[in-house]
C-alpha cells in the first residue's frame, strides 16, 4: 500500500507488535461487551440538545465516546463519565470550543451540526489521518442551511463554525454514497433547526442504512417526528419536523459489531462463544453476524444468555453482499481468508474512506500472510491458501486489528502492530482477548 503505516502507542502496556494467541483446541467461553459505540454517541449528542437531563445507562467508554463527551462540554453541556451510567445536563451554547476529533467519524460529523446552533467560534480538528475522511458535504449542506464555516476550501478538517444561535434548516441534498454518518449527521440536530431539515441524498446507494434506521429509532424515542424512506417518505428522504427534543434514560446494547473476533474464535476453533445480552431485536449492523456466520457453516442460536456461536469442522467461503455492514468486511475477511472455500466479498467500496482504505489495506496484509487475495474497486475475492506468520499491521484501525487478532487464532506466528488501536471503541481488548484465547492454546 502507498499509505504510511501508523505509528505505535504507546503506554499501553503491550508489546508492539503483539503476538496474537494462537488457538489449538475448540474454546467454550462466555463473553460479556462494552456498549455500542454508535449507540452511545447518539445517545449523548440527543441527550445534549434535549430539554432536560438524560442518563445514558452502560456506555461505552472508549476513546470514541469520550472524544464525544468532551466535544459536547466543550460546546457548554455537562457530560459527567465519572460513573458507568454517564449524566447529560444539557447548557447553553455560548462559548468559544476546540472539538478533538480524533480517529471519530461519529464526532467529526455528528457535531458540526450541533455547533452550529452556537452562539460563538468552534475549531474542530483531529488526528493527522483524520484530515484525509470525507467530511465536506456535511459542511457543504450546513452551508447550504446558512451556517457560516472556515475550512480554507478544503471540505476537511481542520474546519471552524461560526454558529450564530439558530439554524434556519430547510431542504438539503447531499451525497451521502460515502458514509451514511453525512445523513445521521444532519438528521440528529434537524429537530433544532427553526424549519427542521428536509434531507435528500443525490448519488450512488447510500452505504451502512441500518446506521440511519438506528438514528432514526433514537430521535422517536426522544419525541421527534421523523419521516423516513418506509414512511414514504421517498426512497432517498429523510424529514424531521421541528420541535422539541424530550429527554430520554437510554440503556446501551452491547456492541455487536465488536462481538465479530470473539464469535470469530468459534468460527476457526469449532467451539463455542456465547456472547451475554445479545438483544432479541436491534438496529445495530453487527446483528448481520448471525446470517453471515450461519452461511459460513456454523451453528447460530438464541440461547438465555444471549447469542451462542458454534464452530464447524471446516469453514465454508462466502459470496456476500456488505454494503449495510461494511465494518463487518476486515473480520469477515479474516475468516474468508482461513476458510475451505472461495469467498467474494462485495458493496463496499465505501470502506476504503474508512480509519483507512480497508480494501487496500486487507489485501496487503492478508496476502503478506500468505492468503489468496484479490482487491477489486469494491470488493475482495478470497482463495484457499496456506498462510503463515508475520507481521499484520493495522494501519491506527481498531478493525484492522480485529482482523489480524483472527488470523492470529488460526495460524503460528501472527503478530499485530498497534494492538492498542482497539481502544477506540473496545478498552483492553488485548488484554480480554489474552484471558480468553491463551488457556485454548499458547502464542504463537
Amino acid at each position: 500500500m502507498s499509505q504510511p503505516r501508523s505509528e505505535p502507542c504507546t503506554g499501553s502496556g503491550v508489546p508492539d507488535p503483539w503476538p496474537a494467541p494462537r488457538v489449538r483446541e475448540p474454546v467454550d467461553l462466555t463473553v460479556a461487551l462494552p456498549g455500542s459505540k454508535s449507540l452511545t454517541n447518539r445517545a449523548l449528542v440527543l441527550a445534549a440538545l434535549a430539554d432536560g437531563p438524560s442518563t445514558v445507562g452502560g456506555a461505552l467508554r472508549s476513546r470514541d465516546t469520550t472524544l464525544m463527551a468532551a466535544a459536547l462540554t466543550a460546546l457548554g453541556s455537562s457530560v459527567d463519565t465519572s460513573g458507568a451510567d454517564w449524566r447529560v445536563t444539557p447548557g447553553r451554547f455560548d462559548r468559544d470550543a476546540a472539538v478533538d476529533c480524533g480517529l471519530a467519524g461519529t464526532v467529526m460529523r455528528f457535531v458540526p451540526p450541533v455547533a452550529a446552533l452556537s452562539t460563538a467560534r468552534v475549531a474542530f480538528d483531529g488526528d493527522p489521518h483524520m484530515r484525509s475522511r470525507p467530511i465536506g458535504e456535511v459542511l457543504a449542506a450546513l452551508r447550504g442551511l446558512g451556517v457560516r464555516i472556515e475550512d480554507g476550501g478544503r471540505g476537511a478538517l481542520p474546519f471552524v463554525v461560526h454558529g450564530s444561535g439558530s439554524v434556519a434548516g430547510g431542504t438539503v441534498v447531499v451525497d451521502a454514497s460515502a458514509s451514511s454518518q453525512f445523513i445521521s449527521a444532519l438528521l440528529l440536530a434537524g429537530a433544532r433547526y427553526e424549519r427542521g431539515v428536509d434531507v435528500r441524498h443525490d448519488g450512488k446507494p447510500v452505504p451502512s442504512l441500518p446506521h440511519i434506521d438506528m438514528t432514526v429509532a433514537m430521535l422517536r424515542e426522544h419525541g421527534v417526528q421523523v419521516d423516513d424512506p418506509a414512511a414514504g417518505g421517498g426512497a432517498n428522504r429523510w424529514v424531521v419536523a421541528p420541535g422539541p427534543i424530550r429527554p430520554v434514560d437510554h440503556r446501551i446494547e452491547p456492541d455487536l459489531s465488536n462481538a465479530a473476533p470473539f464469535l470469530a474464535l468459534a468460527a476457526v476453533s469449532g467451539g463455542s462463544v456465547v456472547v451475554r445480552d445479545w438483544p432479541r431485536h436491534t438496529t445495530q449492523a453487527g446483528d448481520a453476524l448471525r446470517e453471515i456466520l450461519a452461511r459460513m457453516g456454523c451453528r447460530v442460536d438464541h440461547v438465555e444468555e444471549g447469542l451462542r456461536v458454534t464452530g464447524p469442522d471446516a469453514l465454508e467461503g462466502i459470496d456476500v453482499d456488505l454494503h449495510d455492514v461494511g465494518e463487518l468486511a476486515p473480520a469477515v475477511a479474516a475468516l474468508c481468508a482461513v476458510a475451505s472455500s472461495p469467498s467474494h466479498l462485495r458493496g463496499i467500496a465505501h470502506i476504503r474512506a474508512h480509519e483507512t482504505d480497508r480494501l487496500a489495506a486487507l489485501a496487503a496484509e492478508l496476502g503478506g500472510l500468505g492468503a489468496d487475495v484479490t482487491e477489486h474497486p469494491d470488493g475482495l475475492s478470497l482463495r484457499p491458501a496456506t498462510l503463515h506468520g508475520g507481521v499484520f499491521h493495522t494501519y491506527a484501525d481498531h478493525r484492522m486489528a480485529h482482523a489480524g487478532v483472527i488470523v492470529g487464532a488460526a495460524v503460528d506466528g501472527v503478530e499485530v502492530e498497534n494492538i492498542a488501536t482497539t481502544g477506540k471503541t473496545f478498552p483492553d481488548f488485548a488484554g480480554l482477548w489474552s484471558r480468553l484465547v491463551e488457556p485454548a492454546g499458547a502464542r504463537g
